[in-house]
């Protein structure tokens, strides 16, 4: 049996709590059946210590079931990641130094205005912190690689500089930005697989100049794959932010998406719950997509509702003009909601214990 053939049969054995394949995340260094005998090397992050056990248990049974295996070797090597009491204990210690927090914004399905979200969200920090005296102290970290809209929605076009071996992260509203966008041509797609995909996010960790940041808002895709994993293995987070709207169809694969989060020991800091609701021309308020998802998914992850954005088409304005409602209309009522939830994310950023896992 050949080695791509051995490939093959681990692609059953997914990584703990995510729907990808161990071979799709680029963990299986080799494989090779010499005599009788399976051999199987590992290579993986982790700061869960069952993580390893667990892989190795399932490995092993999807090897002896394949005919003529009578005995298995499977070596893991864990990079440990930081120690469990720490925050972010998913991360690598090669991160940046100059970053005093990073929060992934992550929804479990697309179409949820996470992107939006994420983009107001660090336009009401970085407001918050001029106002506190430490501008340009905010960072925007556009993990979407397939469809990245963050350029459109900040007003950013053109490459970034290169400095030396680090490429140097563009800025407007007060935000430094990094973005798959700024890379590829408008009508290039991006076709890639896992290990690409992940090798990417590394370098916008690694081999961007952030410099000294309070906080790096990290928008991720939509889902638990690739782009997940690799960011929980290379970038300590302090928490995420898990993005729904009200409705049952979002709501339940929400809930999924913060439950990744939980098993790879990244704190939630909160739900936030968007499209909540449009004022009809009487003033009357219209709940569109049903009520109460918000606080259910807070509820069933143990963590709390951040605020609801209501559905104002200012907001998908703005950002299609490049100058989100935080920007252009500071003192209307979406963007006292986004300064509220800023607010109250700093205020659980600076209270380890409010966290949950």
């Amino acid at each position: 049996m050949t080695t791509d053939q051995l490939k093959e049969h681990l692609k059953q054995v997914k990584y703990p709590g995510f729907s990808r394949d161990i071979v799709s995340f680029g963990l299986v260094r080799s494989a090779a059946l010499v005599d009788g005998t399976a051999r199987v090397a590992l290579a993986l992050t982790s700061g869960d210590p069952k993580v390893p056990l667990m892989l190795k248990n399932e490995v092993d049974k999807c090897l002896r079931a394949i005919p003529g295996v009578k005995d298995t070797v499977i070596d893991i090597a864990v990079t440990p990641a930081k120690a469990p009491d720490a925050p972010g204990v998913g991360g690598k210690a090669g991160a940046p130094t100059g970053i005093k927090h990073s929060i992934a914004i992550a929804s479990g399905k697309g179409g949820v205005g996470k992107s939006t979200f994420a983009v107001n969200l660090a336009c009401a920090l970085a407001q918050l912190g001029a106002a506190a005296g430490r501008p340009g102290r905010v960072g925007l970290m556009d993990c979407d690689i397939y469809g990245p809209s963050v350029p459109l929605m900040m007003g950013l076009q053109g490459r970034p500089e290169v400095d030396g071996e680090s490429l140097v992260p563009m800025e407007r509203h007060g935000v430094k930005v990094m973005s798959m966008g700024f890379l590829v041509d408008d009508n290039t797609p991006v076709v890639w697989r896992g290990p690409m995909i992940m090798k990417t996010i590394q370098q916008f960790v690694q081999n961007v100049k952030w410099g000294e940041l309070d906080v790096l808002i990290v928008d991720l895709p939509p889902g638990t794959g690739d782009a997940q994993l690799s960011l929980v293995q290379t970038l300590p987070l302090d928490g995420a932010v898990i993005v729904t709207t009200p409705q049952p169809a979002a709501t339940n694969v929400a809930r999924k998406g913060g439950l990744m989060f939980q098993k790879v020991n990244v704190p939630l800091l909160g739900v936030a719950e968007n499209m909540s609701w449009f004022t009809d021309a009487s003033g009357h308020k219209q709940a569109l997509f049903g009520t109460g998802g918000g606080v259910l998914t807070a509820e069933k992850l143990g963590t709390i509702l951040l605020g609801q954005v209501p559905l104002i088409p200012a907001i998908r304005e703005g950002g299609d003009a490049g100058l989100p409602i935080v920007v252009s209309e500071p003192k209307g009522p979406a963007a006292e909601v986004f300064m509220g939830i800023a607010q109250a994310l700093l205020t659980r950023l600076a209270q380890p214990a409010a966290r949950t896992t």
